[in-house]
């Protein structure tokens, strides 16, 4: 079980002082030593494998820099620094079509006519559940998202938070999380809350992770994902065709 005690602090000065820096110093009246900002100061936390780890605070408020510093510790895939291949989404991931058509429904592309754009032809939110989806298929130990479903509007924003708790319980992947908004709690049910108030004040709460009735594991919202049942022919490219569960 990972036990992680971590001090993080940035210097309120810059490194390499420039005439800019120095007027602004002069400008406002900051004075000539200041004590380093404080964004964790032995804080320990305990983690298991395959929770759900949500970072959770106002902009600032060092969420962020606590998720990049767990992220690296325990070497977790960042979903926002995946390369996207120009393919269509559906050949862009190394499992089979079943497990493709799961994955990406899962991370919310669950559209047919999505999975058959590339990730250049989506939207900055659904370019963010693509990501989420390409890291899943390393099949990593940790998962780590900043800023976590910000660019999404908040019904879509529960639903994803619903199917990574589900993910995480099926898979043992751990994911750990960072947003601004807590309507996200009930549906993504973390494992731990790591709430952060800024200058270096810090609440860690594990929870026991309620028991909830999963839906289809195929699902998406309301939707499923269909399962291949035949060929078809869709502008000269053979294709499985596809019936409702």
């Amino acid at each position: 079980m990972p036990r992680l005690t971590l001090h993080i602090q940035y210097p309120i000065r810059p490194k390499h002082r420039s005439l800019a820096a120095n007027r602004v110093t002069d400008l406002f009246g900051l004075s000539p030593v200041e004590a380093p900002l404080i964004v964790a100061d032995n804080v320990v936390l305990d983690l298991q494998p395959g929770d759900v780890v949500l970072f959770l605070g106002p902009s600032g408020s060092g969420k962020s820099s606590l998720l990049r510093a767990v992220g690296d510790a325990l070497q977790a895939q960042d979903a926002q620094a995946m390369p996207l291949p120009d393919l269509p989404l559906v050949d862009a991931l190394q499992g089979d079509l079943p497990t493709n058509l799961e994955r990406l429904s899962m991370c919310g592309l669950s559209e047919a006519r999505l999975m058959l754009r590339t990730p250049a032809e989506l939207s900055d939110g659904q370019r963010a559940r693509f990501r989420l989806a390409v890291a899943l298929d390393a099949r990593p130990s940790w998962v780590m998202a900043d800023e976590f479903a910000a660019l999404l509007d908040r019904p879509l924003a529960k639903v994803l938070a619903f199917n990574v708790r589900k993910l995480a319980t099926r898979t043992g992947t751990g994911f750990l999380l960072a947003t601004t908004h807590d309507d996200l709690l009930d549906d993504l049910n973390p494992n731990v809350i790591v709430r952060c108030h800024g200058e270096g004040q810090i609440d860690i709460d594990r929870r026991d992770v309620k028991k909830k009735r999963l839906v289809s594991h195929l699902s998406f919202g309301c939707r499923k994902v269909p399962s291949p049942t035949g060929r078809i022919s869709l502008g000269g490219i053979t294709a499985a065709t596809i019936s409702d569960l």
